[in-house]
């Protein structure tokens, strides 16, 4: 049937810095320390691990750093046959388990300024896009990872509500610019490391990477 075989699977991953309540963001280690883990890991065949960034928490003052981010991620592909993959880490402090956000919403409503000082109130996350009210859903298979890391042992859940804050923002941004580019994106939220420690969170983003393969 012509098959051209499996896709090559690119994963760029990013957290953030600290933000109003969190002084130490987990997802500033745990990203910060990927490249070293994986090495020692390995990674599933096929499967390249990209860039590893840190971002400011913050929305519209961080916008261009963060699109210059996506844009480099795609000049950075070689094969048509490649897919590329953003996977993006938030901090919920309040939950216990890691969250598979399945969508995003086109509405910034800041409880507290971000990083830069920006507080927008029910605002269009892109202008263009139209009101508040709309969405955009990851294409990944939310599903499909959700059984994968459950099968693993890990406590995870699948979540339609990625708040209203920078968490949202990026992430609409991400599947806004996935879907121009033919690619995917995901975002994941995880506890504190003092509800989930630091080397079961570094265990979890490596099994996640081996989840998301495995449905492309």
């Amino acid at each position: 049937m012509g098959s051209e075989g499996p896709k090559a699977v690119t994963i760029h991953i990013n957290g953030f810095k600290k933000f109003q309540g969190i002084a130490e963001n987990p997802t500033e280690t745990v990203v910060n320390n990927l490249k070293a883990y994986v090495e020692r890991r390995g990674l599933p065949a096929g499967v390249t691990l990209g860039s590893c960034t840190v971002l400011e928490a913050a929305g519209d003052g961080a916008l261009p750093t963060l699109l210059k981010t996506l844009e480099s991620s795609i000049s950075q592909t070689n094969t048509n046959n490649e897919q590329v993959i953003w996977i993006h880490l938030g901090v919920n402090s309040g939950s216990s388990k890691f969250a598979l956000e399945r969508l995003a919403v086109n509405e910034a409503t800041f409880l507290c300024p971000d990083q830069l000082g920006w507080q927008p109130q029910q605002i269009p996350v892109v202008l263009e896009d139209g009101g508040i009210s709309r969405s955009r859903q990851t294409s990944l298979s939310t599903e499909a990872i959700l059984k994968f890391l459950k099968k693993k042992g890990f406590d995870v859940v699948i979540s339609d509500d990625a708040g209203r804050f920078v968490c949202n923002y990026v992430y609409y941004h991400s599947l806004r610019f996935a879907e121009q580019k033919g690619h995917k994106s995901l975002f994941v939220h995880v506890p504190l490391f003092s509800t989930i420690d630091e080397d079961t969170q570094m265990q979890f983003v490596a099994t996640l990477f081996e989840a998301v393969a495995s449905t492309c």
